[in-house]
């Protein structure tokens, strides 16, 4: 797995348990010490992040509404591709601008703002369904046509699968010639430009629902200041003091 596979080090850790489980204690082999030998350290690896201007061509390039939405939504709101795509009509609260995230990572519920151009994005979207409960219904397979895919997303059961937005964001990066790129991608997009505009990490770390202040600072390092506006800011601090 580690040298042949090159899988990387969670997934190592969850099929050597996964074999524990089997030969351990599924076959009694109580002597086999090997799985306490397996080590897979966490790589100390920055997650990728695109840039706004990446962000806006990615979004221009996601023809279907139906997909575009959501896509935007991961973004200008720092969500998971899950937490999207499990919204309600009544996660949104359009008369103070805000959306409810209920029972994210961790079984904890959250607030983020929602800026007015986005709820009106998801007014429209949901003018065309009408779902009554689902934000993100399941088109499932069929015609195209406005109507029946309407008719189709109304009755749906189930929300928009994951693996449609997964793919689609693959595909969409690969013909744009973007960097790797995935919906989590948008989400650590979301808060590095959110640091990089001068965003407390407090705030940001309650965005993104953060149990851990600790997590949030990686995007201390992600961040895309250049040097001239580096040193415009040491000059800043340094121009008033006594000499």
């Amino acid at each position: 797995m580690k040298t042949v596979k090159l899988w990387n080090p969670k997934t190592i850790r969850q099929a050597a348990a996964c074999a524990r489980l089997f030969f351990v204690e599924l076959l009694g082999h109580d002597t086999w010490t090997v799985f306490s030998q397996v080590r897979a350290k966490d790589l100390n690896s920055l997650p990728a992040v695109l840039t706004r201007e990446e962000v806006t061509r990615l979004l221009a390039h996601i023809r279907l509404r139906r997909y575009r939405i959501p896509v935007k939504l991961i973004y200008c709101a720092g969500l998971r591709l899950s937490e999207c795509l499990n919204l309600t009509t009544r996660d949104i609260d359009g008369a103070n601008g805000k959306l409810w995230i209920r029972g994210g990572k961790g079984g904890r519920d959250r607030m983020v703002p929602l800026a007015p151009t986005m709820l009106e994005d998801l007014r429209r979207y949901w003018a065309f369904h009408r779902h009554p409960r689902l934000l993100f219904p399941h088109a499932g397979r069929g015609s195209n046509d406005p109507r029946e895919l309407a008719s189709r997303m109304r009755k749906a059961p189930t929300p928009m699968p994951v693996g449609s937005l997964q793919r689609l964001i693959v595909v969409a990066r690969k013909e744009l010639g973007l960097p790797e790129a995935t919906p989590h991608t948008l989400r650590h997009s979301f808060a590095t430009h959110l640091v990089e505009a001068g965003a407390s990490l407090h705030t940001v770390q309650a965005l993104l629902g953060h149990q851990n202040i600790n997590t949030t600072m990686v995007y201390l390092h992600l961040t895309h200041r250049s040097d001239t506006e580096s040193r415009a800011l040491v000059e800043t601090l340094c121009r008033d003091l006594p000499r």
